[in-house]
């Protein structure tokens, strides 16, 4: 390991990648810990701690930004619903299926779009956080402001936010483009490491006061989150491997000679994305319930009880197969076999192996959904039916940060590989 991180020094360009991805981590960080201006944030933190709910959850993937409504407050879960909009609009838009049809400058379109979006959500959301929190709070049994509302002071605080939103996507996209690992997911999985600390702390707390003896919760506790971080590891690598075989071509006077290799497809194609997707699709409701007070009732009961469970389950699973398909379209891969001369043994070329790539993908993703949802819903399901909390934080969290570590890792790999260096992965 020792010799891997030496390794990484040694290649200029990864050392410097690394490098630029650490300075950006590290403005994020600063920005996180800068209020907006007229913020009561020692009353805010009080709410949030009391409250718990969909501000606990928006605190705890800002890395706790939101909690003395810092400049990237909002963290990046406008970007995410942003995200989400557009990939379903460009499944059913002809015209922005288009765009990404056309290759770099599609992309570069939809990408501008989903920037208009993520700007258009977070001056929402901004405006429902300051008109929440302008208004009378009863906090520790007082009721208290945490913003003394004034035009002027409610309008620096919602462009704060949204200026915030948007140097957060430039982080974001600047770490995809020059640094290491893709750019919003490094954000989010530093967002959740910094709350480390404080989660544990509660932990060590709670599981005192539960089991009378800390040493004894602790080990529960840490036995608990290594055994799902092992079922995170096993899923993200579990894949089914499809035989492929290459013809022999006839090319002028050559002859190319054919082989067999494999197609690898893995049980969680999607990763982390379906946590995110169904979990910005769950606190949607919240949003629209700060301008919409009839929708209050509706978005509690989905932020808890088993109602949550259900509906938190069928979104994960719905947007694990809906990725899936995204990333791998069992046509156009079947199309480009047939294109370079390849086949799958049994099969034939064109439509019926788009047809088996259908069934095998359709019967590897429902029980690596099922697996998702249930790894992101253990630590839930365990508070609900039996009171206790033994996981530091949720197994979204955990997802989160082992599929982008693992994720990240992969990609330092195949950057010492090309280099002849050992990695980490052997």
């Amino acid at each position: 390991m020792l010799r891997t991180f030496r390794n990484i020094f040694k290649v200029e360009d990864l050392r410097r990648k690394i490098l630029f991805t650490l300075l950006i981590i590290l403005l994020y960080r600063v920005g996180s810990a800068i209020p907006s201006p007229g913020v009561n944030t020692q009353a805010l933190q009080k709410l949030i701690q009391e409250g718990g709910g969909i501000l606990g959850f928006l605190n705890f993937f800002s890395g706790g930004a939101l909690s003395h409504l810092a400049i990237f407050g909002l963290g990046i879960m406008p970007y995410i619903t942003a995200a989400i909009i557009m990939e379903m609009l460009v499944a059913v838009i002809p015209k922005l299926k288009e765009w990404q049809e056309e290759g770099e400058s599609g992309r570069r379109k939809i990408t501008q779009v989903t920037r208009y979006l993520t700007l258009g959500l977070a001056l929402m959301q901004s405006i429902g956080l300051v008109w929440q929190f302008s208004r009378w709070q009863n906090i520790g049994g007082e009721s208290i402001r945490i913003i003394e509302f004034t035009w002027m002071k409610g309008i620096v605080v919602i462009l704060t936010l949204t200026a915030g939103m948007a140097l957060l996507m430039w982080f974001g996209e600047l770490i995809t483009e020059r640094g290491v690992g893709n750019g919003m997911s490094i954000l989010i999985f530093i967002s959740i490491i910094a709350r480390v600390p404080v989660e544990f702390k509660n932990l060590i707390t709670n599981t005192e006061l539960r089991y009378g003896n800390m040493a004894y919760g602790i080990i529960i506790s840490a036995v608990m989150s290594l055994a799902v971080i092992l079922a995170v590891i096993y899923l993200d690598q579990g894949e089914r491997r499809i035989p492929v075989q290459y013809a022999k071509q006839i090319r002028g006077r050559r002859m190319t000679m054919g082989g067999t290799t494999y197609l690898p497809l893995k049980i969680n194609t999607s990763g982390v994305i379906p946590i995110i997707f169904a979990s910005s699709v769950i606190y949607f409701p919240t949003m629209l319930a700060q301008f919409i007070p009839a929708l209050t009732g509706v978005a509690t009961r989905l932020s808890q009880g088993w109602l949550y469970f259900v509906v938190y389950t069928l979104l994960i699973i719905f947007f694990a197969y809906f990725y899936t398909y995204i990333v791998f379209d069992p046509f156009t891969q079947a199309e480009h076999l047939k294109k370079y001369g390849a086949f799958v043994p049994g099969i034939r070329p064109g439509t019926p192996t788009a047809v088996y790539f259908g069934k095998v993908i359709n019967r590897i993703t429902l029980p690596g959904s099922i697996s998702l949802a249930a790894i992101a819903l253990l630590p839930a399901v365990m508070f609900y039916f039996f009171g206790t909390r033994e996981i530091p934080f949720g197994g979204a969290a955990i997802m989160i940060i082992v599929g982008v570590a693992l994720e990240t890792m992969k990609q330092i790999e195949a950057q010492l590989q090309m280099r002849h260096y050992e990695g980490f992965l052997r």
